[in-house]
């Protein structure tokens, strides 16, 4: 857990505000205590998004829950944690992306961008014209993910993406990774 919170740590100093807790291969009793730390250590000074999971979100008081295609559909998990928190929905082609723009979802997820090495069974590759693609079919705020990295981000975000989401390039080293990301993206 020290080692967790200390990797948060490293991108709330580098002025990251907007996390995602993604475990999955833990327990739910692991997941919430885990949950609940990062939460109690960071207050207010990091907005934290659960993955998949809208009861732990809650549970944790979590600022909001991110919902793949195999997941909880959007108007389930809104009615779970209500009108306040956030609710962000994976979408990985143009039809995906049009059933959930027409949701209660706050912003809308399009991948993979990259090739990613975060999932055993990634979805085909989007590329940078399925973010242009995506970006002409809804107006809600639009997130890049997979295979996503430092050299890549400005592209990606050229391409019409709001913002994007990092793992790989983020775990090497937080604090750097992270300083590069808002200096590139800025």
């Amino acid at each position: 857990m020290d080692a967790l919170v200390s990797f948060v740590k490293a991108l709330a100093e580098a002025g990251c505000t907007l996390l995602q807790y993604r475990n999955k291969s833990g327990d739910a009793r692991q997941m919430l205590t885990q949950a609940r730390a990062l939460k109690e250590s960071f207050g207010g000074s990091v907005r934290f998004i659960m993955n998949d999971r809208a009861d732990l979100c809650l549970a944790a008081g979590f600022d909001g829950v991110h919902v793949g295609q195999d997941d909880l559909t959007p108007e389930s998990v809104r009615k779970i944690i209500g009108p306040d928190r956030w609710l962000g929905v994976s979408t990985h082609n143009p039809e995906q992306l049009r059933e959930a723009d027409l949701t209660s979802a706050d912003y809308l997820a399009i991948g993979p961008v990259f090739s990613t090495s975060s999932k055993e069974k990634p979805d085909p590759v989007v590329g940078l014209n399925g973010v242009r693609r995506s970006r002409e079919l809804t107006r809600k705020p639009l997130v890049a993910i997979g295979g996503i990295t430092r050299s890549s981000a400005a592209s990606v975000i050229e391409a019409g993406a709001d913002s994007v989401a990092v793992i790989s390039d983020l775990l090497r080293e937080p604090g750097k990774s992270a300083e590069d990301f808002f200096r590139l993206l800025r």
